[in-house]
C-alpha cells in the first residue's frame, strides 16, 4: 500500500504537505503511511481512495485496477 500511495502523489505532482492537509494531519504522520511505518485508519484510506479516484483495494494492493468501483444507490 505504502508505494502506491507514494505513487499516486508523486505521479499526481503533489507534496507530502498537500496530501496531509486534505487528510488533516502532519507531513510527518502522512509520511509514516507513506513508508509504512503507520497503518491508516479506514477513514483515512477511504479519502484517499476518493481524492485520488480510486478504490481502497487498489490503493491496498488487493487489485491491480485503477478505476473505482461504481456505486449503487439503495
Amino acid at each position: 500500500m505504502e508505494l502506491r500511495i507514494r505513487s499516486l502523489r508523486e505521479d499526481s505532482g503533489l507534496f507530502q504537505r498537500n496530501i496531509a492537509e486534505h487528510l488533516g494531519c502532519t507531513q510527518q504522520t502522512y509520511s509514516r503511511y507513506e513508508i509504512g511505518e503507520l497503518e491508516p485508519s479506514l477513514y483515512i484510506m477511504t479519502q484517499l481512495a476518493e481524492f485520488y479516484g480510486t478504490s481502497v483495494d487498489y490503493l491496498m494492493g488487493l487489485t491491480d485496477v485503477r478505476a473505482p468501483y461504481k456505486r449503487t444507490d439503495k
